[in-house]
């Protein structure tokens, strides 16, 4: 039976509708994940300029830095980033329900958690090491890592400072001069690391130097852009009300924590697994060199975490469930479209990559043996970071955590150590089982995300912006109920 005149009409209409809806959606995800992507992008740059720089100091300063970065800090920037995403759900939800007074709160308190967490964290550093060691990583890698861990103790604090600022200013889309800051500070860097560690001459020693005073230039412009009055609602000054609720925000932050950490350290488990392989020092540069390439995609991927998380906890928060789920299937889908264009150009590129890291031949035929395995592992990270920053927009990571202990640690892990040990596939097998693990994760959030029902996680928005206030909040009927009457 052919349609009806009026009902093509009518379906017309509604693919404008949507079309209209979806260049909206598009035009606010970009307004946002630019500059996260820039920013991302820059601040990871400042670790991937320094491996670039140490990577022709020789193979043992490249390894010792490499494991340090992705063992050591690779487990410190996942904690403190991990902590950072409670502050990005309280402040993106907060935005959205009109309670910009709660922000600077709220940022506080993440810094209290935080430089607490540095703290504590700071004997890993120190006892880098013997840490190596006892996780059997060669003594040649572990020793001149030890000592590179202590000079860049610093950094440290300067990622528990950046992260609770970043999150602040994201959830109220006012990224741009945090972008400047970075790139600024990045370009600064490169400078820095010419100086010190290729004419100077002061190798690992200068190449901590510049990391650390980088760092802190970035988080001293970040700092002085919040309290110069840009943010006048948001930021009133430092107040004792930060200390108020401080439980239930550490239960938030630990929750955030984990499930980031562990999606982090999957990769990190990676590099300790191939340095347990004989002879590891090449297997070691040539998975390192693979991992700071993916990070550094991973990095463009996480400006759409930003953005989605943004747009999910500022719909939520002001009761908008229909238009928070609108805005996660704009963005996974902008987001696959970006991997699928990293992954054709890895593989085209894989033979070409290895050499911006590395002049020794054997590395660089190493690591392009690997350019497959890189190129799907940035395809699946393409999606996770996007389904992440829904969890986190939506206040999920509970549950996104034990998703992450089975699909990677039950069993991605065990299925990588069998292939990589006991069939003797080597680096190819323990990175195939991983895979495994992370697509089995992707698949899971994939089911759960389309499963949803947003209108009962508006309502939760609302009930968590009121258990988190120190004082009680006014709202509206409709953002009480957490629904906008127009949804």
């Amino acid at each position: 039976m052919e349609p009806q005149p009026f009902e093509i009409e009518r379906q017309r209409v509604g693919a404008q509708k949507i079309g209209e809806r979806s260049w909206k959606e598009t035009k606010k995800m970009w307004e946002i994940a630019a500059p996260a992507i820039l920013t991302a992008v820059a601040q990871f740059s400042i670790g991937f300029v320094t491996v670039a720089f140490v990577g022709h100091l020789g193979e043992v300063e490249l390894a010792a830095v490499s494991v340090v970065q992705n063992v050591i800090e690779g487990f410190v920037y996942g904690l403190m980033l991990g902590m950072g995403s409670a502050l990005e759900t309280l402040c993106g939800q907060a935005v959205g329900a009109g309670q910009i007074d709660r922000l600077g709160i709220y940022m506080q308190r993440s810094f209290i958690i935080t430089i607490t967490t540095a703290v504590f964290l700071t004997p890993i550093y120190i006892y880098a090491s013997s840490i190596l060691n006892l996780l059997h990583q060669s003594t040649n890698i572990s020793e001149p890592a030890g000592k590179y861990a202590i000079l860049v103790i610093p950094q440290l604090f300067a990622y528990a400072l950046n992260f609770p600022i970043q999150k602040f200013i994201q959830a109220q889309s006012k990224i741009w001069v945090m972008t400047i800051i970075s790139v600024v500070v990045l370009a600064f860097h490169v400078l820095l690391n010419w100086v010190l560690v290729t004419k100077l001459r002061h190798g690992l020693l200068g190449a901590a130097i510049a990391g650390n005073i980088s760092w802190w230039l970035v988080v001293s412009g970040q700092l002085i852009y919040v309290v110069s009055g840009y943010f006048p609602e948001a930021w009133t000054g430092f107040s004792l009300s930060a200390f108020k609720s401080l439980a239930s925000f550490v239960k938030l932050s630990l929750a955030s924590a984990v499930m980031l950490c562990l999606e982090l350290w999957y990769y990190t488990v990676l590099i300790l697994m191939v340095g347990w392989l004989k002879n590891p020092e090449i297997a070691v540069d040539a998975i390192s060199i693979c991992m700071n390439l993916q990070l550094w995609t991973l990095m463009i991927t996480l400006g759409f975490n930003a953005a989605i998380s943004v747009r999910v906890s500022n719909e939520l928060g002001a009761g908008r469930p229909k238009a928070a789920k609108f805005s996660v299937v704009v963005v996974v889908v902008i987001s696959i479209l970006f991997g699928i264009m990293f992954t054709a150009a890895v593989v085209a590129a894989k033979g070409y990559f290895p050499k911006l890291f590395s002049g020794k031949p054997e590395v660089i035929r190493e690591t392009s043996k690997l350019g497959y395995f890189l190129a799907a592992t940035i395809l699946l990270n393409s999606i996770q970071p996007v389904l992440h920053g829904v969890a986190v927009g939506a206040g999920w990571q509970y549950s996104v955590a034990l998703i992450n202990i089975g699909c990677y640690y039950a069993f991605g892990l065990p299925f990588g150590a069998l292939l990589g040990y006991h069939f003797e596939l080597g680096v190819r097998g323990i990175w195939s089982g991983m895979l495994a693990g992370s697509l089995l994760q992707t698949l899971i959030l994939m089911l759960n995300l389309f499963r949803a029902n947003w209108h009962a996680e508006a309502m939760q928005a609302g009930e968590r912006l009121r258990s988190y206030a120190s004082s009680p909040l006014p709202q509206s009927e409709a953002a009480a109920r957490g629904l906008n009457p127009e949804d």
